[in-house]
Protein backbone atom coordinates (compact mmCIF):
# COMPACT_ATOMS: atom_id res chain seq x y z
CA UNK A 1 0.00 0.00 0.00
CA UNK A 2 1.27 3.69 -1.21
CA UNK A 3 -0.21 5.94 1.83
CA UNK A 4 -1.31 9.62 0.58
CA UNK A 5 0.67 11.95 1.53
CA UNK A 6 3.61 9.59 2.97
CA UNK A 7 4.14 10.09 7.00
CA UNK A 8 7.28 12.38 6.85
CA UNK A 9 5.02 15.08 4.65
CA UNK A 10 4.59 18.64 5.92
CA UNK A 11 1.10 18.36 6.57
CA UNK A 12 -0.97 19.73 9.38
CA UNK A 13 -2.51 16.84 11.76
CA UNK A 14 -5.86 18.20 10.79
CA UNK A 15 -4.84 17.13 7.56
CA UNK A 16 -3.31 13.86 8.19
CA UNK A 17 -6.00 12.30 10.07
CA UNK A 18 -8.02 12.60 6.82
CA UNK A 19 -5.76 11.51 4.43
CA UNK A 20 -2.94 9.00 5.91
CA UNK A 21 -3.95 5.34 5.72
CA UNK A 22 -5.55 4.75 2.06
CA UNK A 23 -4.61 3.91 -0.87
CA UNK A 24 -3.10 6.12 -3.75
CA UNK A 25 -3.60 4.47 -6.90
CA UNK A 26 -6.22 5.04 -9.78
CA UNK A 27 -9.29 3.73 -9.30
CA UNK A 28 -8.81 2.74 -5.04
CA UNK A 29 -12.00 3.04 -3.34
CA UNK A 30 -11.19 6.68 -1.34
CA UNK A 31 -12.08 4.83 2.71
CA UNK A 32 -9.47 2.61 3.58
CA UNK A 33 -10.38 -1.26 3.26
CA UNK A 34 -12.19 -3.41 5.79
CA UNK A 35 -10.26 -7.21 4.95
CA UNK A 36 -12.10 -9.95 6.21
CA UNK A 37 -10.10 -13.11 6.05
CA UNK A 38 -8.14 -15.50 8.75
CA UNK A 39 -6.28 -17.05 5.79
CA UNK A 40 -3.97 -15.97 2.95
CA UNK A 41 -2.88 -17.69 -0.18
CA UNK A 42 0.68 -18.50 -0.19
CA UNK A 43 3.63 -16.31 -1.91
CA UNK A 44 2.75 -13.15 -0.38
CA UNK A 45 3.53 -11.08 2.72
CA UNK A 46 0.90 -12.00 4.92
CA UNK A 47 1.01 -15.72 6.13
CA UNK A 48 -1.87 -15.51 8.83
CA UNK A 49 -4.59 -13.33 10.31
CA UNK A 50 -3.04 -13.39 13.47
CA UNK A 51 0.45 -11.97 12.09
CA UNK A 52 -1.05 -9.04 9.58
CA UNK A 53 -4.01 -7.23 8.24
CA UNK A 54 -4.12 -4.49 5.61
CA UNK A 55 -7.18 -2.64 7.75
CA UNK A 56 -4.52 -2.94 10.95
CA UNK A 57 -1.82 -1.07 8.51
CA UNK A 58 -4.23 1.39 7.05
CA UNK A 59 -4.75 2.74 11.15
CA UNK A 60 -1.52 2.09 12.41
CA UNK A 61 -0.32 4.03 9.54
CA UNK A 62 -2.54 6.68 10.32
CA UNK A 63 -1.60 6.74 14.20
CA UNK A 64 2.02 6.46 14.05
CA UNK A 65 2.13 9.44 11.61
CA UNK A 66 0.10 11.53 14.09
CA UNK A 67 2.11 10.36 17.22
CA UNK A 68 5.80 10.68 14.91
CA UNK A 69 6.38 6.58 15.10
CA UNK A 70 5.48 3.22 14.45
CA UNK A 71 2.27 2.12 15.82
CA UNK A 72 0.59 -1.50 16.66
CA UNK A 73 -3.09 -1.86 16.94
CA UNK A 74 -3.88 -4.47 19.92
CA UNK A 75 -7.58 -5.96 20.61
CA UNK A 76 -8.02 -3.25 23.57
CA UNK A 77 -6.10 -0.62 25.79
CA UNK A 78 -5.49 -3.03 28.56
CA UNK A 79 -3.77 -5.51 26.14
CA UNK A 80 -1.66 -2.57 25.15
CA UNK A 81 -0.99 -1.96 28.62
CA UNK A 82 -0.18 -5.80 29.29
CA UNK A 83 1.93 -5.95 26.33
CA UNK A 84 4.16 -2.88 27.40
CA UNK A 85 4.46 -3.93 31.23
CA UNK A 86 6.03 -7.39 29.30
CA UNK A 87 8.83 -5.52 28.66
CA UNK A 88 9.87 -5.22 32.17
CA UNK A 89 11.88 -8.26 33.17
CA UNK A 90 11.31 -10.08 36.27
CA UNK A 91 11.97 -8.30 39.57
CA UNK A 92 12.70 -5.41 37.95
CA UNK A 93 11.24 -1.68 38.97
CA UNK A 94 8.29 0.26 37.53
CA UNK A 95 7.97 4.05 38.85
CA UNK A 96 4.31 4.73 38.25
CA UNK A 97 1.94 7.27 39.24
CA UNK A 98 -0.04 6.97 43.00
CA UNK A 99 -3.24 7.75 40.81
CA UNK A 100 -3.48 6.42 37.40
CA UNK A 101 -6.23 4.49 35.62
CA UNK A 102 -7.18 1.75 37.24
CA UNK A 103 -6.52 -0.84 35.10
CA UNK A 104 -2.54 -0.55 35.28
CA UNK A 105 -2.97 0.37 39.17
CA UNK A 106 -4.24 -3.07 39.57
CA UNK A 107 -2.01 -4.76 36.97
CA UNK A 108 1.19 -3.20 38.84
CA UNK A 109 -0.36 -4.27 42.18
CA UNK A 110 -1.32 -7.75 41.54
CA UNK A 111 2.51 -8.40 39.96
CA UNK A 112 3.67 -7.27 42.68
CA UNK A 113 2.01 -9.08 44.87
CA UNK A 114 3.45 -12.29 43.03
CA UNK A 115 6.91 -11.14 43.61
CA UNK A 116 7.07 -10.19 40.07
CA UNK A 117 8.08 -6.41 40.10
CA UNK A 118 8.57 -3.57 42.58
CA UNK A 119 6.55 -0.59 42.32
CA UNK A 120 7.56 3.21 43.35
CA UNK A 121 4.70 4.89 43.69
CA UNK A 122 5.01 9.09 42.81
CA UNK A 123 3.42 11.97 43.00
CA UNK A 124 3.81 12.65 39.30
CA UNK A 125 3.28 16.64 40.00
CA UNK A 126 6.92 16.40 41.96
CA UNK A 127 9.32 16.20 39.45
CA UNK A 128 11.91 15.85 42.10
CA UNK A 129 10.48 12.94 44.02
CA UNK A 130 9.83 10.92 40.21
CA UNK A 131 13.45 11.35 39.25
CA UNK A 132 14.91 10.44 42.77
CA UNK A 133 12.74 7.27 42.01
CA UNK A 134 14.41 6.40 38.48
CA UNK A 135 17.42 5.51 39.95
CA UNK A 136 17.37 1.51 39.42
CA UNK A 137 14.47 1.19 38.10
CA UNK A 138 13.61 -0.83 34.71
CA UNK A 139 10.78 1.26 33.69
CA UNK A 140 8.56 4.71 34.59
CA UNK A 141 4.92 4.59 33.75
CA UNK A 142 3.06 8.09 33.31
CA UNK A 143 -0.02 9.71 32.70
CA UNK A 144 -0.28 13.39 31.39
CA UNK A 145 -2.63 14.65 32.79
CA UNK A 146 -3.55 11.88 35.33
CA UNK A 147 -7.09 10.09 35.44
CA UNK A 148 -8.94 10.78 37.00
CA UNK A 149 -7.26 13.94 38.93
CA UNK A 150 -6.11 15.79 36.23
CA UNK A 151 -2.21 16.00 37.24
CA UNK A 152 0.26 16.92 35.23
CA UNK A 153 3.74 16.12 34.97
CA UNK A 154 7.15 17.58 33.34
CA UNK A 155 7.24 14.77 30.55
CA UNK A 156 10.83 16.21 29.24
CA UNK A 157 12.07 16.41 32.29
CA UNK A 158 11.09 13.44 33.34
CA UNK A 159 12.07 11.59 30.45
CA UNK A 160 15.33 13.02 30.06
CA UNK A 161 16.35 11.80 33.20
CA UNK A 162 14.85 8.34 32.57
CA UNK A 163 16.57 8.48 29.30
CA UNK A 164 19.72 9.38 31.31
CA UNK A 165 19.54 6.64 33.45
CA UNK A 166 18.50 3.85 30.89
CA UNK A 167 15.25 3.88 32.23
CA UNK A 168 12.51 2.78 29.78
CA UNK A 169 9.82 5.32 29.44
CA UNK A 170 5.80 5.26 29.12
CA UNK A 171 3.35 7.22 28.45
CA UNK A 172 -0.07 6.62 28.13
CA UNK A 173 -1.56 9.96 25.84
CA UNK A 174 -5.21 8.71 25.83
CA UNK A 175 -6.73 12.16 27.38
CA UNK A 176 -4.38 14.38 25.41
CA UNK A 177 -4.31 12.46 22.19
CA UNK A 178 -1.55 13.30 19.75
CA UNK A 179 -3.07 16.52 18.55
CA UNK A 180 -2.65 17.77 22.10
CA UNK A 181 0.54 16.08 23.00
CA UNK A 182 3.20 13.96 21.44
CA UNK A 183 5.65 12.23 23.79
CA UNK A 184 7.56 10.44 21.98
CA UNK A 185 8.77 14.62 20.49
CA UNK A 186 9.80 14.91 24.78
CA UNK A 187 11.58 12.09 24.78
CA UNK A 188 9.60 9.10 25.81
CA UNK A 189 10.32 5.52 24.67
CA UNK A 190 6.90 4.06 24.13
CA UNK A 191 2.82 5.43 23.72
CA UNK A 192 -0.18 3.89 24.74
CA UNK A 193 -3.38 4.37 23.84
CA UNK A 194 -6.92 3.27 24.35
CA UNK A 195 -8.32 3.31 21.03
CA UNK A 196 -11.61 2.71 22.65
CA UNK A 197 -11.37 6.79 23.88
CA UNK A 198 -11.17 9.64 21.79
CA UNK A 199 -9.47 8.43 18.59
CA UNK A 200 -12.20 6.00 17.45
CA UNK A 201 -14.59 8.49 19.28
CA UNK A 202 -17.97 6.92 19.38
CA UNK A 203 -18.42 4.53 22.06
CA UNK A 204 -18.98 1.48 19.86
CA UNK A 205 -15.11 -0.12 19.70
CA UNK A 206 -12.95 -1.75 22.18
CA UNK A 207 -9.40 -1.20 21.12
CA UNK A 208 -5.50 -0.33 21.98
CA UNK A 209 -2.58 0.68 20.29
CA UNK A 210 1.42 1.33 21.37
CA UNK A 211 3.59 3.88 19.61
CA UNK A 212 7.51 3.63 19.85
CA UNK A 213 10.00 5.98 18.46
CA UNK A 214 11.23 5.92 14.36
CA UNK A 215 14.35 4.92 15.63
CA UNK A 216 16.98 1.60 16.35
CA UNK A 217 16.08 1.16 19.66
CA UNK A 218 12.20 2.07 18.80
CA UNK A 219 12.02 -0.76 16.50
CA UNK A 220 13.42 -3.02 18.47
CA UNK A 221 10.92 -2.39 21.17
CA UNK A 222 8.13 -2.77 18.53
CA UNK A 223 9.54 -6.04 17.56
CA UNK A 224 9.10 -7.12 20.97
CA UNK A 225 5.82 -5.79 21.53
CA UNK A 226 4.53 -7.67 18.06
CA UNK A 227 5.99 -10.88 18.95
CA UNK A 228 4.06 -10.26 22.59
CA UNK A 229 0.36 -9.49 20.11
CA UNK A 230 1.25 -12.46 18.18
CA UNK A 231 1.81 -15.20 20.69
CA UNK A 232 -0.59 -13.91 23.53
CA UNK A 233 -3.31 -13.65 20.95
CA UNK A 234 -3.83 -10.12 21.33
CA UNK A 235 -5.18 -9.38 18.06
CA UNK A 236 -7.83 -6.95 16.59
CA UNK A 237 -11.16 -7.57 14.81
CA UNK A 238 -10.38 -6.22 11.71
CA UNK A 239 -13.67 -4.02 11.64
CA UNK A 240 -13.04 -2.65 15.08
CA UNK A 241 -9.85 -1.37 13.45
CA UNK A 242 -12.22 -0.25 10.27
CA UNK A 243 -14.21 1.74 12.34
CA UNK A 244 -11.81 3.17 14.71
CA UNK A 245 -9.96 4.66 11.37
CA UNK A 246 -13.59 5.89 10.53
CA UNK A 247 -13.48 7.99 13.79
CA UNK A 248 -9.90 8.91 13.66
CA UNK A 249 -11.00 10.87 10.70
CA UNK A 250 -12.72 13.32 13.08
CA UNK A 251 -10.84 13.66 15.75
CA UNK A 252 -9.53 16.84 15.17
CA UNK A 253 -12.94 18.75 14.91
CA UNK A 254 -14.28 16.57 17.78
CA UNK A 255 -11.11 17.20 20.32
CA UNK A 256 -11.61 20.98 19.36
CA UNK A 257 -15.14 21.00 19.97
CA UNK A 258 -15.09 19.20 23.05
CA UNK A 259 -12.07 20.62 24.57
CA UNK A 260 -13.43 24.25 24.02
CA UNK A 261 -16.50 23.43 25.66
CA UNK A 262 -14.52 22.04 28.24
CA UNK A 263 -12.94 24.79 29.16
CA UNK A 264 -16.22 27.39 29.46
CA UNK A 265 -18.02 24.42 31.81
CA UNK A 266 -14.73 24.65 34.12
CA UNK A 267 -14.90 28.39 34.42
CA UNK A 268 -19.02 28.18 35.03
CA UNK A 269 -18.31 25.11 37.41
CA UNK A 270 -15.91 27.45 39.63
CA UNK A 271 -18.76 29.45 40.58
CA UNK A 272 -21.29 26.72 41.50
CA UNK A 273 -22.24 26.16 45.08
CA UNK A 274 -22.43 22.22 44.46
CA UNK A 275 -19.05 22.12 43.83
CA UNK A 276 -16.42 22.07 45.99
CA UNK A 277 -12.81 21.95 43.43
CA UNK A 278 -12.68 21.77 39.93
CA UNK A 279 -9.92 19.75 38.24
CA UNK A 280 -8.58 21.20 34.67
CA UNK A 281 -5.44 21.77 33.56
CA UNK A 282 -6.42 24.40 31.16
CA UNK A 283 -6.53 22.17 28.34
CA UNK A 284 -8.30 18.61 27.11
CA UNK A 285 -12.03 17.65 26.91
CA UNK A 286 -11.67 15.94 30.80
CA UNK A 287 -12.47 17.98 33.69
CA UNK A 288 -13.26 16.85 37.11
CA UNK A 289 -15.15 18.12 39.30
CA UNK A 290 -15.58 17.38 43.89
CA UNK A 291 -19.32 17.94 44.87
CA UNK A 292 -19.77 19.41 48.26
CA UNK A 293 -21.77 17.10 50.52
CA UNK A 294 -19.66 13.79 49.78
CA UNK A 295 -20.03 10.45 47.94
CA UNK A 296 -24.05 10.23 48.37
CA UNK A 297 -24.19 13.74 46.92
CA UNK A 298 -21.96 12.68 43.65
CA UNK A 299 -24.04 9.77 42.97
CA UNK A 300 -27.35 11.13 43.64
CA UNK A 301 -25.76 14.35 41.13
CA UNK A 302 -24.60 11.96 38.56
CA UNK A 303 -27.83 10.20 38.58
CA UNK A 304 -29.77 12.63 37.51
CA UNK A 305 -28.70 14.41 34.15
CA UNK A 306 -30.46 13.96 31.18
CA UNK A 307 -28.12 14.96 28.31
CA UNK A 308 -24.94 13.31 30.15
CA UNK A 309 -24.83 9.98 29.98
CA UNK A 310 -24.35 8.26 33.33
CA UNK A 311 -21.39 5.42 31.68
CA UNK A 312 -17.51 4.23 32.62
CA UNK A 313 -15.91 5.33 29.73
CA UNK A 314 -14.92 8.66 28.07
CA UNK A 315 -13.94 10.31 25.05
CA UNK A 316 -17.04 9.82 22.90
CA UNK A 317 -18.78 12.10 20.86
CA UNK A 318 -21.27 12.06 23.71
CA UNK A 319 -20.74 13.90 27.35
CA UNK A 320 -20.16 11.13 30.03
CA UNK A 321 -19.78 11.68 33.64
CA UNK A 322 -19.03 9.22 36.78
CA UNK A 323 -18.32 9.47 40.13
CA UNK A 324 -14.62 7.10 39.89
CA UNK A 325 -14.78 6.07 43.56
CA UNK A 326 -17.83 3.70 42.84
CA UNK A 327 -15.24 1.48 41.00
CA UNK A 328 -14.00 -0.80 43.58
CA UNK A 329 -10.50 -1.01 42.30
CA UNK A 330 -10.07 2.71 41.95
CA UNK A 331 -7.26 4.17 43.57
CA UNK A 332 -8.13 5.61 47.17
CA UNK A 333 -6.36 8.70 46.21
CA UNK A 334 -9.08 9.47 44.50
CA UNK A 335 -12.07 11.31 46.62
CA UNK A 336 -15.24 9.66 47.37
CA UNK A 337 -17.02 12.80 45.90
CA UNK A 338 -14.83 13.37 42.46
CA UNK A 339 -17.33 13.17 39.42
CA UNK A 340 -15.15 12.81 35.45
CA UNK A 341 -16.76 14.81 33.29
CA UNK A 342 -15.78 13.71 29.65
CA UNK A 343 -17.20 16.43 27.76
CA UNK A 344 -18.41 15.83 24.01
CA UNK A 345 -19.50 17.77 21.77
CA UNK A 346 -23.11 18.83 22.50
CA UNK A 347 -24.09 22.63 22.34
CA UNK A 348 -22.23 23.61 25.62
CA UNK A 349 -25.29 25.40 27.00
CA UNK A 350 -27.40 22.16 26.99
CA UNK A 351 -24.52 20.39 28.70
CA UNK A 352 -24.74 23.46 31.45
CA UNK A 353 -28.11 23.63 31.93
CA UNK A 354 -28.24 19.74 32.33
CA UNK A 355 -24.94 19.30 34.93
CA UNK A 356 -26.27 22.86 36.85
CA UNK A 357 -29.58 21.54 37.47
CA UNK A 358 -28.10 18.06 38.49
CA UNK A 359 -25.73 19.34 41.07
CA UNK A 360 -28.17 21.97 42.24
CA UNK A 361 -30.53 19.01 43.47
CA UNK A 362 -28.57 17.92 45.38
CA UNK A 363 -27.58 21.14 47.78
Amino acid sequence: MTDSPAPQDPLAPATRVVALGREDAPGAQVGAPLVLTSTYRAGGDAVYARTANPTWTAFETALGSLEGGDALVFASGMAAVAASLSLVPHGGVVVAPDSAYNGVVSTLAAREAAGEVEVRRVDVTDTGAVVTALDGASLVWLESPTNPLLEVADLPAVLGAARERGVLSVVDNTFATPLLQRPLEDGADLVVHSVTKYLSGHSDVVLGATVTAPTDAGRALRERLLTHRVLHGAIAGPLEVWLALRGLRTLHLRVERAQASAAVLAERLRAHPAVERVRHPGWGAIVSVEVAGGADAAERAADATRVWVHSTSLGGVESQLERRRRIPTEPLAVPENLIRLSVGIEDVDDLWRDLDQALRSVL
